[in-house]
């Protein structure tokens, strides 16, 4: 019962130490996506300048795209839009997933769609705007069924609404040469 005392305590902790020390080789932006080769959730969500229209799944059928997560709020965000821009001159399908930060009521905040369609126009016109329309995810309901943990976060989508890829954090041109021009290509055909 003794080496038992002794031993399972050291056990405990190499079993810790080992998972722990693994963590230190793995890359935060490549992990398995649940989302990755399965049809977009469905979703019926606003446009986030003209919230009249709804955009659902089938919207995003028909040809290849991209599936940018971003906000104003997010610095990363606002540096990859250049990029992003450039990708759209040359032919890309952007589409903007607008990451909406929660209003906190506690706080006096609330939602001012007015206040952040200016912000988003401002922001858009200052480091360009690759987007073929941005769809408003308020209550992220869409951003939750396809696991992002942030942004900005991109996901490739075929011409029949499948996700192919799934990146977490910019998109930038080591980046696309290494991963996703390929990748796009090949989805053309």
């Amino acid at each position: 019962m003794r080496k038992l005392a002794f031993f399972l305590p050291l056990a405990l902790f190499l079993g810790l130490a080992v998972f722990l020390f693994s963590g230190l080789f793995s890359n935060p932006m490549e992990r398995e996506s649940s989302v990755l080769n399965q049809p977009l959730p469905a979703f019926s969500l606003p446009d986030l300048n003209n919230p009249a229209k709804r955009w659902t799944a089938d919207d995003l059928r028909g040809k290849p795209l991209l599936l940018n997560v971003w906000g104003v709020w997010c610095p990363t965000c606002n540096a990859e839009l250049a990029y992003l821009t450039e990708l759209r001159r040359q032919g890309v399908t952007i589409v903007g997933l607008y990451y909406e930060q929660p209003a906190d009521a506690a706080f006096g905040e609330v939602f001012d769609l007015a206040r952040l369609q200016q912000e988003v126009a401002l922001k858009l016109s200052q480091n360009g705007d690759p987007y073929q329309w941005n769809i408003l995810d308020k209550d992220r309901s869409l951003i939750f069924d396809l696991g992002v943990t942030g942004a900005p976060e991109t996901f490739l989508i075929d011409k029949n609404g499948v996700v192919r890829y799934h990146h977490i954090g910019d998109i930038n041109p080591q980046l696309w040469q290494q991963k996703l021009a390929a990748q796009w290509q090949a989805l053309q055909e």
